[in-house]
């Protein structure tokens, strides 16, 4: 499985979706909105469309346990985060992919700078391009450097050469793997009556952080 490694002090990988993935999730989605459960109670975006897919947490007041994707693509999201632990020589874990849910913005709203956790406070975070709307609206300012849409993603290194944040050109298909506690957010757009369409997923990562601190060949 091919990806594009980010360093921020902590790996970032950039994978692309295959296209039946894709489209079975995107598929899912649609076919079953008005059946899907809302997963704003327990996300801090300020968005009005956040709908969940799978859920295997633990049940609280605010999210019930619940699938309603295929089997293989299911596998599929473990192999990836399989293949991240991997890449950052990571041995000897446990992973249970704990949520999975679509984020569809509309002009205006956002999603602040937040990190992510399921069960546990060890695990990763990812990021799905699903849609994405044919522009932005106008730039007020500093045209050529656009936010407007833009994924952020801060890492956390320091230091004289660090990079210390990353902004993606998105494309649809695109998947974004990295650890729960690097912070990200996503800026408004406005002006185009589109919607921007992402899936966000989550997977604890039951593993000893310590003996993993060290540096390896």
């Amino acid at each position: 499985m091919k990806f594009k490694c980010i360093w921020l002090g902590q790996s970032i990988l950039k994978f692309e979706v295959p296209l039946d993935i894709f489209t079975t999730i995107n598929q899912v989605y649609e076919k079953n909105f008005n059946k899907l459960h809302k997963a704003n109670k327990q996300l801090i975006g300020k968005i009005e469309n956040e709908h969940s897919l799978y859920y295997d947490g633990v049940d609280n007041d605010k999210m019930i346990k619940h699938n309603m994707l295929p089997r293989n693509v299911l596998e599929w999201f473990y192999n990836v985060y399989r293949v991240y632990l991997k890449a950052n020589k990571v041995d000897k874990y446990q992973l249970k992919v704990t949520s999975i849910w679509v984020n569809e913005m509309k002009d205006n709203e956002y999603n602040p700078i937040h990190v992510h956790q399921g069960d546990l406070f060890t695990g990763l975070s990812s990021v799905m391009i699903l849609t994405l709307p044919s522009h932005y609206g106008k730039e007020y300012s500093s045209e050529h450097n656009p936010m407007n849409g833009a994924l952020q993603i801060i890492g956390n290194a320091n230091g004289q050469f660090a990079k210390i944040d990353y902004q993606p050109e998105l494309s649809v298909r695109d998947f974004y793997v990295f650890p729960y506690d690097i912070r990200h957010c996503v800026y408004p757009f406005n002006s185009t009556g589109q919607t921007r369409r992402t899936l966000a997923a989550n997977c604890d990562v039951d593993y000893n952080p310590v003996k993993h601190r060290g540096a390896h060949d």
